[in-house]
């Protein structure tokens, strides 16, 4: 049985860079990754927008070489495109690209629900009602809020298998998955999201892992029926990063 699984959103830093509920610094680069990282998940910095080090160097309050670093891990999540004497740009995957991480992140999640079918705990259970009850109160959104929380969700599963390296992949894809939303993705109804959701917590409920895991596949069909391709615009860097580094805990150079 997997063990259960620590909530994923850590409480908020300070202002003074502390955890709220530990009182442990927070490393900066740690801080800077998640700033930059949320921004792009909420798409308030655009798919293909350029990222200088210098301009958010400034407005994390954080050195270039910090900056890099973040760059350097959101890379390998695919999130950021890194280019020899080019600098970084959010990266804007085709839609072919596209096509192959839902295809890559069906198959994954069909593991994830197969695996946890039966054997949620207590205490996972009332950790998915708790984030499926944020997401019903974000419905009405259909925005950058609905996308991350239903992101949020498959990565708690991935989470309560206790499958490390599954936990890895999933949250990989889902952050891409999550890029190719902004691009690609339409208004929607989030209820309907929602609704797919609690489907499948009934599902591992009843230990029906056929089942969790056909519901699985045609919720991530669902998605990729519903997304087509819409213009973005683009705003000032230190704008779009001001409110992502107070949260984290940084302040402007």
């Amino acid at each position: 049985m997997p063990h259960p699984a620590r909530p994923l959103a850590a409480n908020k830093p300070r202002p003074n860079g502390k955890s709220a509920e530990a009182g442990t610094p927070v490393p900066r680069a740690q801080a800077v990754y998640k700033a930059l990282r949320r921004a792009i998940i909420e798409q308030a910095l655009k798919p293909g927008m350029k990222l200088p080090e210098d301009s958010i160097g400034e407005q994390l309050g954080v050195s270039r070489t910090l900056v890099r670093e973040a760059f350097g891990r959101l890379a390998v999540e695919g999130l950021v495109e890194l280019k020899p004497n080019r600098g970084a740009n959010v990266a804007y995957p085709t839609l072919e690209e596209a096509r192959d991480v839902f295809e890559v992140r069906r198959g994954l999640e069909r593991l994830v629900a197969e695996n946890l079918a039966g054997r949620l705990t207590p205490a996972q259970s009332a950790e998915l009602e708790a984030h499926v009850r944020l997401e019903e109160k974000a419905h009405e959104q259909d925005g950058p809020e609905s996308i991350r929380l239903s992101g949020e969700f498959h990565i708690k599963l991935a989470e309560m298998t206790g499958n490390a390296l599954l936990l890895r992949y999933v949250q990989e894809a889902s952050s891409r998955c999550s890029l190719i939303l902004a691009i690609y993705g339409r208004p929607h109804s989030s209820e309907c999201a929602v609704s797919e959701h609690r489907q499948l917590i009934e599902a591992l409920h009843a230990g029906d892992a056929a089942r969790a895991a056909a519901l699985m596949d045609h919720h991530l069909q669902s998605v990729v029926t519903r997304a087509l391709l819409a213009p973005r615009g683009e705003r000032d860097i230190r704008d779009v990063l001001a409110p992502y580094a107070l949260s984290e805990g940084l302040t402007p150079s």
